[in-house]
């Protein structure tokens, strides 16, 4: 572009010293464009985000009203599908039971990037202190898919219509059965899901974080959960096995000194949260005190949940605890030790969630907090995505304890400060713009 711009000048007879003067200005006026092209991209996201704000709240709210649980998402398809085919994108349903994908395709071919949004609710009463509280006894959005929804629902409107900027391809995938831990394997394994051929994908879970706020980790985010069956003869007593359940779970421990990893509501303060290198929440083991003890045709059944933040050390646990029953004065009763459910846990692509991270700080000063630990209790099927594609899962803040809000998943009275839609919206619209703008 240099040379033409001084072959140019040469025609006009402009004195060859003033030639790259005016060169390098026309350049810099070149660079100074793209710069605020892009600017313009983003605040056009941000500006797009606030009109459509109080529309996703409204659907939100009428998705909180009308929750259904894992493959029983009817309802909710067909508000997904409407939305989505209103917006013009092409719209394909009953994948993998109820769920949806809408697509649209840019301007020029580029890169196929997928965001997912889980559609699912919960199998609760818990209470729920809000005017537009569930209308179906014994089913709620107790874990915030609601407000998934509504984002996935709101980042597609945003860039619709922001798609003359868009290369490439975007898939935004309504999965189903999420609280069953089968949604994803399902859709992973249908036919539609091979035929996007999705370079990237993308999701997010709102939780306890302060709004504003966007956490995220390379690797694994949730700790490794395996529920263990240890199995007696009916000779050992209830008592006895809350003694011996009591031992197990002392030596088989391991934490951080300062703080205890199983305290989930600390989970994301500012003292050991996930937000301090130093924080309580990584590299521990421990098994839950909710395990349960019954007697089933003559034998005697431990049922417990442990969590592991090494994958590495998944082998030996077993061993260990096989080692410490043996050891015990309740080594005759002892029949056997089995994993009775084995659930991935999801695990961030290290490069991507790097570049992510930079892409939303820049374009949003600094919004996204690095964790350095891992969160106990909670899951998500996610994976199965991650290990057919390249893939990133957020944490979104939706807590606001100035005004009594706390977005602590699957807890009573679990509620989400809604300005969080929109700081999802934004952030991952934009984030979403840049990579489909990437060779």
């Amino acid at each position: 572009m240099l040379y033409l711009i001084i072959k140019i000048l040469e025609l006009k007879k402009i004195k060859l010293k003033h030639h790259f003067i005016l060169a390098f200005f026309l350049l810099s006026i070149g660079s100074s464009c793209n710069t605020f092209e892009e600017k313009d991209i983003h605040q056009n996201i941000k500006n797009d985000t606030r009109q459509i704000f109080d529309k996703l709240v409204e659907i939100r709210r009428d998705l909180h009203q009308n929750p259904e649980l894992a493959g029983n998402e009817i309802r909710t398809a067909k508000v997904i599908a409407d939305y989505l085919t209103d917006l013009g994108l092409e719209v394909k349903t009953g994948i993998a039971g109820h769920g949806v994908i809408g697509i649209l395709k840019g301007k020029e071919d580029g890169k196929n990037i997928a965001w997912r949004s889980d559609m699912d609710a919960l199998p609760n009463d818990l209470s729920d202190d809000v005017s537009y509280k569930s209308k179906i006894s014994g089913v709620q959005h107790g874990c915030g898919h609601d407000v998934h929804m509504a984002i996935g629902l709101g980042i597609a409107e945003v860039l619709a219509k922001n798609i003359d900027s868009i290369r490439g391809t975007i898939y935004f995938i309504f999965q189903p059965e999420e609280e069953t831990f089968v949604g994803a394997k399902n859709i992973v394994n249908n036919d539609a899901f091979d035929k996007m051929n999705i370079d990237e994908i993308y999701g997010l879970h709102v939780t306890a974080l302060p709004i504003g706020q966007i956490m995220v980790k390379p690797n694994e985010i949730f700790a490794y959960q395996k529920r263990i069956q240890m199995t007696f003869n009916d000779k050992l007593s209830i008592e006895d096995a809350n003694t011996l359940y009591t031992k197990i779970s002392s030596e088989i421990a391991r934490k951080l000194d300062g703080g205890n990893p199983w305290e989930i509501e600390k989970v994301f303060d500012s003292i050991n949260g996930l937000s301090k290198p130093n924080t309580s929440f990584k590299n521990y083991r421990f098994l839950a005190e909710n395990q349960l003890i019954e007697k089933v045709n003559n034998q005697l059944i431990i049922k417990a949940n442990l969590y592991e933040t090494h994958t590495s050390n998944i082998s030996k646990i077993l061993p260990d605890i096989e080692e410490i029953i043996n050891n015990s004065e309740f080594k005759n009763n002892f029949i056997s030790i089995v994993y009775l459910k084995e659930n991935e846990t999801v695990l961030n692509d290290t490069k991507l969630t790097d570049i992510a991270i930079k892409i939303i700080n820049t374009i949003y000063n600094n919004r996204v907090l690095k964790a350095h630990g891992q969160i106990p209790y909670f899951n998500d099927d996610f994976i199965y995505f991650q290990q057919k594609v390249t893939g990133v899962y957020f944490l979104l803040g939706g807590s606001n304890l100035k005004d009594g809000i706390i977005a602590m998943n699957h807890a009573p009275n679990f509620r989400v400060d809604e300005e969080s839609i929109k700081i999802g919206v934004a952030s991952f619209s934009s984030l979403i713009m840049e990579r489909t703008n990437i060779e």
